[in-house]
């Protein structure tokens, strides 16, 4: 126990005491009476006596409750307090994780609802300042929430209330965690701006009080300072089913035949029977029934277990565009012992298109080696146009017509681009804000993206151009190539158009006589036609924003998706919408006027995002945090309200006594 305000307790008593006790002391004035016979006066005669000065004091309830009663609200002046934290006026900054982990169920009702109930014992734990004393202060505490980007949801105050509201309203999220922008917000916020008095110091850094169950990525980017930070572990159990890959594709011969391949893992500690269900539009469509191995650790490894995994595919023909959604439910039969903590990780989705041939333009002066590879694509039409042919089209038609699903432009660069899907060789076309400050000679491609779908299988270790286009490109652009002084290949994507860019010649290269050329072909056919970057479009993973661009200058379209029903979105005067709030795994749709529906999927996909296991230490850059070991409890208890109802109750006694006694 401890006192916030002992002396003033102290002065006080040293005040109120002597004057109740003088109360009994003081000889009452009372007015003289010659009588006959003091017999029947024995009370006042007992009265004259206690009244007389430097008598000793007699036996009195009434005497003993007030002296309580004083004695209760002294205590409560004093102001005692249950203390287990740190000393008054310091500040913290509550870091609370709302990642797809914290979703998991292995304690009830989840792991961020426990967590934040463990805040909210922390607030009401914090020292609260006293009226009485002007030297105690206040704890200043901050909230943020955070998955993989940061919120503030209460900037620093010692309101309790609007604390515990703060932390209330933390919703959970699908995403995954990082915890060095939360940590750059605890900082900027709580860096002590000093002040201009020479006589005053700094205030002390800020203490972070992380809740997690310690599934963060980030770790390694983040130096804490010692006992900077507090960690409170959240979870117990690792025991969770999910589906960490998922993918679906038409048949490139035929479209109207579809593929769909699906991982499904196990991070228990016993095998487990899960049927997996395809579904299109929410017409189950096939079941199979699957036995995933227990969680293992790999002979000589010194990493945690990896999970046991299981592949699953499924054929089937449907000629339409669809949503696909593939789901791990418990194996009919199977045991009741089988656990599963995470919900969000139990489906993922795909947005299936139309089956559709392609008609791709190639506008060239004359490349016998690019024409060939083009044919070589299962294309339902390849039309050659040399540049004055193109430049004679008539604009206005073309893109209301749209004849081709994209066009190929062979080291030519056109005055107008009407809008559509670009694979450009060799100099980019203007007004897509890439420059091209001079050509650059003998170059060596250093590095690629390999699981890009327009580079996926494509081997590019001996690419040599003797010329290329130094390529400088806008910040939003996607390089998917890089030769030793420029980017080789990037995508870019201005005024609803998508262009693909190769910025060199191939005929002034190896590529053609590589096996590798006809393959990139083949993929950028997919990527531009089939797909149309439906990786970046249309599949996304939890967090990333919905974004359709060419629309018309303030286009109002509404969106539906998990917990979101008609929600406006406006398009910009550039002609795009884009909506960030995709923080929940599912099925998303966008209507937009005059336009079909557009569909969209939100995927946590995230193996390990799904490995739901606490950590109870983790590791920043160069320092082990050990998790507490005890859950937070109740302290920092001020015992004032109870002394000051116990005095209430002892003044009702001694007045119930007085009166009784008066009444005798």
């Amino acid at each position: 126990m401890e006192w916030l305000t002992p002396l003033t307790a102290l002065y006080t008593g040293l005040v109120a005491v002597p004057l109740l006790l003088l109360l009994y002391f003081l000889k009452l004035k009372r007015r003289e009476q010659i009588v006959s016979s003091t017999l029947l006066w024995k009370r006042a005669v007992q009265d004259l006596q206690v009244n007389a000065p430097f008598q000793r004091l007699r036996h009195n309830i009434l005497l003993l409750l007030q002296m309580l009663a004083l004695l209760a609200l002294l205590l409560a002046i004093a102001g005692p307090i249950l203390s287990l934290l740190a000393s008054s006026g310091s500040r913290y900054v509550l870091l609370i994780d709302r990642s797809a982990s914290m979703s998991a169920t292995d304690v009830e009702p989840s792991r961020l609802e426990v967590a934040k109930e463990q805040a909210k014992i922390f607030v009401e734990s914090l020292r609260a300042g006293s009226f009485l004393s002007l030297t105690d202060k206040s704890d200043q505490t901050m909230v943020i929430s955070f998955d993989s980007h940061a919120k503030v949801m209460c900037n620093f105050t010692a309101d309790k209330q609007q604390l515990i509201g703060a932390i209330n309203s933390i919703t959970p999220g699908d995403n995954t965690s990082s915890l060095a922008e939360p940590i750059v917000v605890a900082r900027a916020f709580a860096q002590s701006p000093g002040v201009e008095a020479e006589i005053l110091t700094a205030e002390d850094p800020a203490q972070l009080v992380l809740f997690s169950d310690g599934k963060i990525r980030d770790l390694d980017q983040i130096v804490v300072g010692e006992d900077e930070l507090v960690f409170h572990c959240i979870g117990q159990s690792e025991q969770n089913v999910a589906i960490t890959a998922m993918q679906a594709r038409r048949s490139y011969e035929n479209p109207d035949e579809v593929s769909v391949f699906a991982t499904v893992a196990n991070y228990g500690d016993s095998p487990v029977e899960r049927d997996v269900q395809l579904s299109i539009d929410g017409n189950v469509r096939s079941v199979r029934q699957v036995t995933i191995p227990a969680r293992r650790k790999p002979a000589g490894a010194t990493d945690a277990n990896q999970p046991g995994r299981v592949a699953v595919d499924f054929s089937l023909t449907f000629a339409e565009a669809g949503v696909l959604e593939v789901r791990q439910l418990p194996a009919s039969g199977g045991s009741s012992g089988d656990e599963d903590h995470l919900i969000c990780d139990n489906a993922a989705w795909s947005i299936l298109p139309p089956p559709k041939r392609l008609s791709v333009l190639l506008v060239t002066n004359g490349n016998p080696v690019l024409e060939s590879a083009m044919r070589a694509c299962s294309l339902a039409k390849l039309d050659v146009n040399a540049p004055p042919e193109f430049e004679a089209l008539d604009r206005a038609t073309f893109e209301i017509e749209q004849p081709y699903d994209f066009i190929v432009l062979d080291n030519y660069v056109p005055q107008t681009l009407p809008k559509c899907r670009y694979l450009v060789f060799g100099r980019p076309p203007d007004g897509i804000d890439v420059s091209v400050p001079q050509q650059v000679e003998n170059q060596v491609l250093v590095d690629w993206r390999a699981k890009h779908p327009a580079l996926k299988y494509v081997n590019m270790m001996n690419l040599f151009a003797a010329k290329s286009y130094e390529l400088a490109l806008p910040r939003d652009a996607d390089v998917l190539a890089e030769f030793n002084e420029t980017p080789a290949i990037a995508v870019v994507r201005r005024n609803g158009s998508v262009f693909l860019l190769v910025g060199f010649d191939v005929l002034q290269s190896n590529w053609p006589f590589e096996p590798g050329f006809v393959l990139f072909c083949y993929n950028a056919a997919s990527f531009l036609g089939t797909q149309v970057g439906l990786d970046q479009e249309n599949n996304l993973k939890v967090g990333r924003p919905i974004v359709v661009d060419g629309l018309a200058p303030e286009t109002v379209a509404r969106i539906d998706g998990p917990g979101i029903s008609n929600r406006e979105v406006k398009a910009t005067a550039a002609g795009s919408v884009r909506f960030p709030a995709t923080d929940r795994v599912g099925p998303y749709s966008l209507s937009i006027p005059d336009q079909q529906l557009r569909a969209f999927a939100i995927n946590l996909l995230d193996p390990q995002e799904s490995n739901v296991g606490p950590r109870r230490e983790i590791e920043f850059s160069g320092q082990a945090v050990q998790a507490e070991a005890r859950a937070l409890t109740r302290s920092n208890l001020p015992l004032w309200p109870f002394l000051v109802g116990l005095a209430l109750i002892l003044v009702c006694l001694e007045w119930f006594v007085y009166t009784r006694k008066a009444r005798i």
